[in-house]
């Protein structure tokens, strides 16, 4: 008895003495690192297979050789786009052009011109330009979403799909494994693939993938010509985890006609290459040559995930945050900010600018509940307008910086969007969509409760120690 339990012992300790020296080499974000360091010295065995399982960001070695292939296919028709007419830039000696100089040289993303907008806030409407949009396509329909919910109008999605295949327009839709498990593992997706719609889950459970990365994108490009991005899933809000006890949920979603859309497109293509093992085929607006087309807005399509260089959106988001001189609004519906980007609300909200968050009252995750609410003491101190809003779980990520330049997308304030999961961001420099998307967070606003720092310190002290107790989990959620 005595031996196996000095067996036991040893084991635990070369492991975690191997594991330490592992985190501490990584040189991950301190938080991130003590927090693992505390999991794995806290709970034999455990803890070390949860680090195994979900402190990497291992993708594979097949998926990152297909990803570096089709990132070696992209690379002559990205440079002729990076070489044509419609990249531009924000004026020099601008914070504009700041945040754009970094976005493109860390993500090789350029700025194009000439791109007509359309901000849609309203879920009808959007499933109604869906369906259209697949109805008339006469090419080609990708779709890439991180959750496909059946029932109610996101059913009428894959019978349009069902249409367009037979009529001879080439269907592909890509989802996460995890968000669209149930879908991919039931009847309707069997019924598509009988139809011949390509159907690929990404990132499905593997021992060479770490546990927890997430394909969070919501891409629809049609023809080449029209895309849609946003936050909006393939699920119609009135069926949608109706369970959850937080109402129906509140997107928002952007059409983009214009270069632009090459960009989504080739987005797509990456990701197919690398989740369905095909050669990277670039898009026909990608190798075409596009002509301007008169006024229009200045577009940054940001890809992020594993595959791109480690925390450069973090750094990104933090430039836009920094760049404030006078207004900032922000949305999210997961707010789990870590130090970095806590500091810098505060700061610029210190030095004086009129920084507002619009959060959720209500999300469909208690621990990000708690995780956030630990920090409103802080941000009230400093100045920060909290506002929560009242009419369901506002799930629309968005950033209006000055007036002048508007952030949207699929990315949280997270560590899982910022530095974890496949997502897509536009960020688009001009007063004109800067003006739209405020709107539309004052429309949110006016549904909100505005947070009273006075009454939120007098909640109970069992609260507020529960609240400091899970913003410890905050590097991993």
């Amino acid at each position: 008895m005595k031996l196996i339990s000095t067996t036991v012992l040893l084991a635990h300790w070369t492991i975690v003495v191997a594991l330490s020296l592992r985190i501490i080499a990584r040189r991950l974000p301190v938080p991130l690192s003590l927090a693992w360091l505390a999991v794995v010295f806290a709970v034999p065995f455990v803890g070390a297979l949860a680090y195994l399982t979900l402190g990497g960001l291992q993708l594979g070695g097949d998926r990152l050789s297909r990803l570096a292939a089709a990132q070696r296919a992209a690379e002559p028709a990205q440079c002729a786009v990076l070489d044509g007419p419609n990249v531009g830039a924000p004026p020099p000696g601008t914070a504009a052009s700041l945040l754009h100089r970094q976005a493109r040289r860390a993500f090789d993303a350029p700025a194009l011109r000439h791109n007509r907008l359309e901000l849609l806030d309203d879920w009808p409407a959007v499933f109604a330009q869906w369906l259209d949009g697949i109805e008339g396509a006469t090419e080609n329909c990708r779709l890439a979403f991180y959750i496909w919910h059946e029932g109610g109008r996101a059913d009428e999605i894959a019978a349009a799909l069902e249409r367009a295949r037979a009529r001879g327009v080439r269907c592909r839709v890509l989802l996460d494994a995890y968000g669209s498990g149930d879908l991919l593992r039931g009847r309707r997706v069997r019924a598509l693939r009988a139809a011949g719609v390509e159907v690929v889950g990404a990132l499905p459970p593997s021992l060479l993938l770490r546990a927890d990365l997430r394909y969070h994108r919501k891409i629809l490009v049609l023809d080449d010509r029209v895309a849609y991005t946003g936050s909006q899933n393939l699920a119609d809000p009135r069926f949608f985890k109706q369970s959850a006890g937080v109402g129906q949920w509140v997107d928002a979603v952007l059409r983009i006609e214009g270069p632009a859309v090459s960009q989504l497109a080739a987005m797509f293509e990456m990701d197919w290459a690398m989740e369905a093992g095909t050669s990277f085929a670039a898009p026909r607006s990608w190798t075409e040559a596009i002509s301007p087309s008169g006024d229009g807005a200045l577009v940054q399509v940001i890809p992020s995930g594993p595959g791109e260089p480690p925390d450069a959106l973090r750094a990104l988001f933090l430039t836009a945050l920094y760049s404030a001189r006078h207004r900032l609004t922000l949305t999210t519906p997961y707010f789990v900010p870590d130090d970095a980007i806590l500091t810098a609300l505060t700061s610029i909200a210190v030095a004086g600018v009129v920084v507002t968050l619009i959060l959720p009252a209500r999300v469909d995750s208690r621990l990000v509940r708690y995780a956030s609410a630990a920090n409103f003491d802080e941000l009230l101190s400093a100045g920060v307008r909290i506002a929560l809003f009242q009419d369901g779980l506002l799930h629309t990520k968005s950033l209006v910086v000055d007036d002048a330049v508007a952030a949207f997308g699929s990315v949280n304030v997270d560590a899982r969007s910022l530095r974890l999961n496949f997502e897509d961001s536009i960020i688009v420099y001009g007063a004109e969509f800067a003006a739209q998307l405020g709107a539309l967070q004052r429309a949110y606003l006016a549904r909100s409760v505005m947070l009273d720092g006075r009454q939120w310190r007098r909640r109970p002290p069992a609260r507020r120690f529960l609240e400091s107790a899970v913003r410890l989990l905050g590097p991993l959620l």
